[in-house]
């Protein structure tokens, strides 16, 4: 029997596309694999701590040092409260201590001779006197430990960066009256910032701390480096609450057909920021952790 030429044409393409069919599966494959199993997830997010700026003594702003997207130091002056009630408040502290010394000197005198005066005065006087000695004593000591809250109030008057940050969302502006303990600016700690990669359930026994970490921002063609510091201990299950007036779980019926693995954050410290990309807090990544190419690409194929 021989073949001819349409017969063996047709054999190849049988043969190419059982090949091709071969090779897709094989690829498709792999890719569940990786997109399923690898530690790696489209769904991160860059965050940083914002710190909340207050004073700890209402008054007007006198004065702005500082504009929005500014670059701070810590320890530097943001922002100055008027200074006038406060240097008054402190003048009279100073007043209140010179007056409680001079009552104390005048009390420890007469408590002294009614104490030389032994059999003379009754014992009642003499306690009387020797109590109004102490009382006068702590009223001096009250008197300092409010000097010294003066003083403290004064040099709060000049409001300083805690952290080393970035001015955002700013404006507060000169004449504005500030609120004792209520925000009126925010900062971004610069050396806060890190990433919380959500990955699913389904990747979490190849996740340890300390695992190499490489991360890409959207929009960004160069890589951070970083590694895993821990995952979350908990999330919220969002099909169980409490029953009122019995405090038992109340677990609603699930009729889906469908089970998609949860995400659980996992947070991953940044280790190196090539010159040049900006970090913006709320940002979104993708993180790619060490051994997710074997998934992709496994020895054993080879």
């Amino acid at each position: 029997m021989f073949l001819t030429r349409e017969t063996l044409i047709r054999s190849l393409k049988v043969v190419l596309t059982l090949v091709l069919a071969v090779l897709a599966a094989l690829v498709l494959w792999h890719l569940y694999n990786y997109y399923t199993y690898a530690p790696q997830t489209r769904d991160g997010k860059l965050r940083a701590d914002v710190v909340p700026i207050a004073t700890d003594e209402a008054g007007r702003v006198d004065s702005v040092l500082v504009q929005d997207g500014d670059v701070v130091e810590k320890g530097q002056v943001l922002f100055t409260i008027d200074r006038v009630r406060l240097r008054n408040a402190l003048a009279q502290a100073e007043a209140a201590i010179a007056t409680a010394r001079a009552t104390l000197r005048s009390a420890e005198r007469e408590a002294r001779r009614y104490a030389a005066l032994a059999g003379v005065v009754s014992d009642q006087d003499r306690d009387t006197r020797q109590a109004a000695a102490e009382e006068a004593r702590a009223r001096l000591a009250q008197a300092i430990a409010d000097r010294d809250l003066a003083r403290i109030n004064l040099e709060r008057a000049e409001v300083r960066s805690p952290v080393n940050g970035i001015v955002t969302n700013f404006q507060l502006r000169p004449g504005i009256y500030a609120n004792a303990g209520q925000p009126v600016m925010s900062l971004v700690d610069r050396d806060s910032y890190y990433v919380s990669g959500y990955f699913e359930e389904t990747k979490l026994a190849q996740i340890r701390p300390g695992l190499h970490a490489r991360i890409r921002l959207m929009g960004e063609d160069r890589t951070l480096d970083g590694h895993v510091v821990g995952v979350s201990s908990a999330i919220n299950d969002s099909e169980r609450s409490t029953a009122a007036g019995t405090l038992l779980a109340d677990v609603k019926p699930t009729f889906s057909w469908v089970r998609l693995a949860q995400r659980v954050p996992v947070r991953i410290a940044i280790d190196h920021v090539p010159d040049g990309v900006m970090l913006v807090a709320g940002r979104t990544v993708t993180v790619t952790l060490d051994g997710a190419d074997e998934h992709l690409h496994p020895k054993h194929i080879l």
